[in-house]
């Protein structure tokens, strides 16, 4: 059983980031600038936000954070977002989901101009990488594509079973594994909260991506011996044992799931750190404007 560790690529492809921003310092050029916006005090919103901006520190770039009261109105956010979309210094911006449940994430999301959503969101970067264009690819699919590529798991031919229907990373992840490229080619079914037979189509999975929600959510009869498993799930879970009060797990039950994988992504140091890099990569893109000219 191979893990896939996140942790280690994402490593490795910010020390290839790191060189080529010590290029543009050395050149007396603007490095690249990200920017997130937060609004309210979600604890999951702001550890992810607080990793982004340790990841900028780390590779080089301009980090820059709007953090915003839960009582932020619509009106407001949307100003924040004109006023980044306008921004010759911003190269890049996320605005960090869940959003409070007065503000219409849509709208906002449509808000945000496609050359600098660096998240993937935008319907015109999703449309962009239906038909295969240059995109900005969503920060969690884009991330798992670099693990299966950098461990080279074959995904040609396979059937992968993605286990959740989010536009965020179940469906994404779905059109990326089918489309003719590599990692691609598979033949893909997705499961969501209305299919019947969930275990029964896990188990035919050569590649099973869990991104449903539910902690503990796969076990180990639902994956055949030989399986790839990657775990997007994140959750928080009391335990004493821990200075913090509590550890994190997956939507894999990993403990016992993982004896049964040819190679399997833990949780922490799996999918984690990789959609980080993803977001640090896209505003590269951003940066150089490989996407929109």
């Amino acid at each position: 059983m191979e893990i896939i560790d996140g942790k280690k690529v994402a490593t490795e492809i910010k020390e290839s980031i790191k060189k080529e921003v010590a290029v543009l310092i050395d050149s007396g050029e603007r490095v690249p600038h990200l920017v997130a916006v937060l609004v309210g005090e979600d604890p999951a919103s702001q550890t992810y936000v607080a990793g982004k901006e340790k990841a900028c520190r780390e590779v080089g770039f301009t980090s820059s954070a709007y953090r915003m009261p839960e009582t932020t109105k619509e009106s407001e956010l949307l100003k924040v977002v004109e006023f980044l979309n306008a921004d010759e210094e911003v190269d890049g911006f996320i605005v960090q989901l869940p959003l409070p449940k007065h503000i219409n994430e849509n709208k906002i999301l449509e808000a945000i101009s496609p050359s600098k959503d660096v998240d993937g969101f935008h319907p015109a970067n999703l449309g962009r990488m239906i038909i295969g264009l240059p995109t900005f690819l969503p920060a969690t699919p884009f991330g798992i594509l670099k693990m299966l590529e950098y461990y080279k798991i074959e995904t040609e031919g396979k059937h992968c079973v993605v286990l959740g229907r989010s536009n965020i990373v179940g469906t994404p992840m779905s059109l990326l594994m089918s489309r003719k490229a590599y990692p691609g080619n598979s033949t893909v079914t997705i499961c969501h909260t209305k299919t019947t037979n969930v275990k029964e189509i896990c188990l035919t999975a050569d590649i099973l991506i869990a991104a449903v929600g539910q902690p503990n959510y796969v076990t180990e009869d639902m994956v055949k011996n030989g399986a790839v498993v990657i775990d997007v799930g994140m959750h928080r879970v009391e335990d004493a044992s821990k200075q913090s009060g509590f550890r994190l797990i997956g939507d894999v039950d990993y403990a016992r799931v993982a004896p049964k994988c040819k190679a399997i992504s833990p949780v922490p140091g799996g999918v984690g750190p990789m959609t980080i890099v993803s977001l640090i990569l896209n505003t590269l893109k951003a940066y150089k404007k490989e996407v929109y000219s």
